[in-house]
Formats: C-alpha cells, sequence, structure tokens
C-alpha cells in the first residue's frame, strides 16, 4: 500500500532521508484447522473405495461426538491413485490408493490432542498439517503498522540528531510493504494411539514494515 503526501512538492535540492520502520505484536490463535487423512490401498478401485468409505464415516462420527459441529467438516481433497512396485527394473501394478482428506475447524484449542487421538483410534492414519489462525488478525495488524511507523519515526530522529541535520518532523512520503496473513503450521504423520497427544498452540506474530521519506 502507498500513502504520498501530495500537497508536498520537494525543492530542486531537497535532502531525504529513507527509514525503514518494523513493527510485531504477538497473539494468541483463536482457532485451528487440522487436516486429517484416511489412506486405504485394495487390488481394484472399489475395493479400496469401500474401505476408505467406512473408515472416514468412522471418523467423521467420532468428531461429531465430540460436538464439533457438521459445518465445520469439510473434504480437503479426495484422490485415486494407481500404486506400482519395481521388481528386477520391472513396474509392476500393485492395486490403487484412496486418499480422503478432510480439514477440521476447531474454535476450541484445548481439544485438539483429542481430536487427534480420536481420528486415530477410528482409523485416521495421517495427520497432514495443524494450521492455527487468527480470526481478528487486522485488530493485531493495525497495532504493528503503529509501531513500524514510531519505529521509522524514531530511527529518522537518531540519523537526524547524530548528523546534526534539520529533521522535518512530517514525513513525505510512507510506503506500507504488505505480507501475507500469519498463519502457523504443524505437521505430523502417524500417532501412537496409545499416547495423549501434545499440542502447544504457541504465538502467533504479525508484523508490518514500512519504508517512510523524511526531508531535512
Amino acid at each position: 500500500m502507498y500513502y504520498a503526501n501530495v500537497s508536498q512538492q520537494l525543492p530542486h535540492a531537497s535532502r531525504v532521508i529513507e527509514v525503514t520502520g518494523n513493527g510485531k505484536v504477538m497473539a494468541t490463535p483463536n482457532y485451528v484447522q487440522i487436516q486429517i487423512e484416511v489412506q486405504t490401498r485394495g487390488k481394484n478401485v472399489q475395493e479400496a473405495q469401500q474401505e476408505n468409505a467406512i473408515i472416514m464415516n468412522r471418523v467423521i462420527q467420532s468428531l461429531l461426538a465430540l460436538h464439533i459441529p457438521r459445518e465445520n467438516i469439510q473434504t480437503a481433497f479426495y484422490t485415486i491413485s494407481p500404486v506400482y512396485d519395481y521388481e528386477d527394473g520391472k513396474q509392476i501394478f500393485k492395486g490403487y490408493e484412496v486418499t480422503n482428506a478432510i480439514t477440521v475447524k476447531v474454535t476450541d484449542t484445548s481439544q485438539i490432542g483429542e481430536i487427534i487421538d480420536t481420528a486415530v483410534e477410528n482409523g485416521a492414519n495421517r495427520i497432514s498439517s495443524i494450521q492455527f489462525n487468527i480470526g481478528n488478525v487486522d485488530a493485531y495488524y493495525q497495532q504493528a503498522l503503529s509501531l513500524a511507523l514510531q519505529n521509522a519515526q524514531m530511527k529518522a530522529k537518531t540519523i537526524a540528531e547524530t548528523m546534526h541535520l534539520p529533521l522535518q518532523p512530517q514525513p513525505i512520503e510512507i510506503v506500507e510493504e504488505l505480507e501475507k496473513a500469519p498463519v502457523l503450521y504443524r505437521s505430523m504423520a502417524m500417532v501412537d494411539s496409545k499416547i495423549s497427544t501434545p499440542i502447544e498452540q504457541g504465538q502467533i506474530a504479525i508484523n508490518a514494515t514500512v519504508r517512510v521519506k523524511f526531508q531535512y
């Protein structure tokens, strides 16, 4: 995003200080998305599909029993792929692999471990991602942006005072460097269902960066 003070025109012999300001705010995620997969193999497509459907239905029912709203459970992807093995340099057809992945949105982050354990106990064999998110990220970003502007102003002031320059306090140009929305990921494969799965959500850093020009 670009902000320019169009009312101020730089004099021909103007001198400019350009600084970069950074701001960071830490926030606790308030919801998480877990991608749960069921992978099955069979000698033919129907066999692999049927087994997969039985297991995935069992997984979904177990999640509903944990009071996860049905609208918070969505299919992420569904694939059918041939499986080959190699013996003596020759490709040998072994059957088909079916993968059904669902994304589960969880607003009570204390349930994460229980949800993973329950899914695995009911047949899920891969947890491909755990994605922590912040629903009101814009409010945190505005705080980070304010800190970035203050940081830029402080840098310019330090430079001017050190070099004995007559700094003009009003910036003549501000350029906001946009970043992608912050997301915290966790990944894991098979989970030992005999052990309660500990998941620490941690915090997410929301960063803002600006480039600011001051005249002196």
